[in-house]
């Protein structure tokens, strides 16, 4: 009530509850939203949640009939578990009553057929969760990132160590100082937790062991303040441990005071212009990628590299573009432009290779065509490496499953405790390799572009 208080006193023209990890029930709702109308009689008040524990549709009626002006739903095939609540449901619930939204619900009815058909046409992006989850209520995971994180444990190997996942996230949420979980603050916290699921580690186990640990990089950023500064502030003396000597690109300072987006200098917009059509081509390059590349300068970088190798794919159909073609369905058409119309038919497909490419055939217009393609569904074999012995301090493991993408030391060089000596990527998920102890570099066992599982021998300090 304070914290409305102070934002009505700036001036706000709408409220708007966010409960992104669906945990507003709805005796709570009532109490909340009844008390902010009586406080605020004129202010909008707009509800936004997710369906994971399936209370969603009751806590969004308590929260209209306390008096809310707005609450957010999604059309029936798309709602539910942690996505929105059912639209159609909420609809048919006001009905007759003095909060009846006039909306007809056979047309909801007539647009939700359109959706119930397009969800099948992206099914290979479902998450796999079948049914809600009231555990919610305890790990306090958002809806925006539980189906995501489900699919990153999958890829880290932790999928059989899913409900850990899910109780750890709650205990790395306590360690991380009880925060606002949303993105990309949501993000430290899963990754804190997947980090100690992969290394056994408790609550206590972080606490003790934080100043020789190997957090994934969001984690020390989010103690370096590259968030700003929770509303509690940061737990101490975990956030002393683990910041320890770590610097920030490369200087001498270790945390930021205040908002961290104070000290950045202006952005030349005009310059990474100029550098990404010399790198695409100047006819290429949009204004909107040019944001693009400001956000997300890896990622766009992956999709300008996509398109430069396959080309233009916004003309093949959804299904085509999201499954690919199987060995003889039916014919594919592709307009190219009007009155050039291409007809492909998918004939035959060879096992992979011993480097996973495969031979593609198919008939364009009744021509025979043959391609080789990368087989990304084929699981890439790691090579099965030596073990760092836990029993060995100098003996540096990997700390999760995934690829090395640098190695910042070599064999004899005199490292500190607390340097980093390598980086770790696996889904997003980056983690930097500190040294446990100062000493000089015995052995470097991996390189760059190595896979590596959980445990696997990086390197040894002598």
């Amino acid at each position: 009530m304070k914290l409305t208080d102070e934002l009505v006193g700036l001036g706000i023209h709408v409220l708007n509850i966010k409960d992104m990890a669906g945990l507003l029930k709805p005796s709570a709702a009532r109490m909340l939203v009844g008390a902010l109308r009586q406080a605020h009689p004129d202010l909008p008040i707009h509800v936004h949640t997710h369906d994971t524990a399936g209370t969603g549709v009751a806590s969004m009626l308590a929260c209209a009939e306390s008096g809310a002006d707005a609450v957010d739903c999604a059309t029936d095939a798309m709602s539910g578990v942690t996505s929105q609540p059912s639209m159609g449901a909420i609809v048919a619930a006001l009905q007759g009553t003095e909060l009846d939204t006039g909306i007809s619900l056979e047309k909801i009815n007539k647009i939700n057929s359109y959706w119930e058909v397009m969800r099948g046409v992206y099914k290979p992006f479902e998450s796999g969760q079948m049914a809600g989850s009231s555990d919610v209520y305890i790990n306090e995971i958002p809806g925006g990132q539980y189906t995501n994180m489900l699919y990153q444990s999958k890829q880290l190997g932790l999928e059989n160590e899913w409900p850990e996942v899910k109780m750890a996230y709650a205990a790395a949420n306590r360690l991380l100082g009880d925060i606002p979980k949303v993105t990309p603050s949501s993000k430290v916290v899963g990754d804190m937790a997947q980090f100690m699921v992969a290394n056994g580690l408790t609550e206590d186990d972080v606490k003790a062991q934080a100043a020789t640990l190997s957090f994934p990089t969001s984690v020390v950023e989010y103690f370096q303040g590259f968030l700003g500064v929770p509303p509690h502030g940061f737990p101490e003396p975990l956030r002393s441990d683990i910041i320890g000597t770590r610097v920030i690109d490369g200087t001498d300072k270790k945390s930021f005071e205040g908002r961290p987006g104070a000290e950045l200098p202006d952005f030349d917009f005009a310059g990474a212009r100029v550098a990404l059509e010399d790198k695409w081509g100047k006819d290429s390059v949009r204004d909107v990628d040019v944001m693009s590349h400001c956000m997300y300068p890896d990622v766009f970088d992956d999709y300008k590299t996509k398109e430069r190798e396959f080309g233009k794919v916004d003309m093949l159909d959804t299904r085509t573009f999201v499954e690919g073609m199987t060995v003889g369905e039916g014919e594919v058409l592709v307009e190219m432009e009007k009155g050039k119309t291409l007809n492909l038919k998918c004939t035959a497909k060879s096992l992979p290779d011993e480097e996973g490419m495969v031979s593609v055939t198919f008939e364009m217009n009744g021509a025979t065509r043959i391609v080789r393609v990368k087989d990304t569904s084929a699981t890439s074999e790691v090579v099965q490496r030596a073990k760092a012995d836990v029993g060995v301090i100098g003996q540096v493991g990997a700390s999760m499953m995934g690829l090395v993408v640098e190695i910042r030391v070599k064999k004899g060089d005199k490292v500190n405790a607390g340097d980093s000596l390598a980086v770790l990527s696996a889904m997003k998920m980056e983690t930097m390799v500190n040294a446990p102890v100062s000493g000089v570099v015995k052995c470097v066992e991996v390189t760059a572009g190595d896979n590596v599982k959980q445990g696997d021998l990086l390197i040894e300090i002598e």
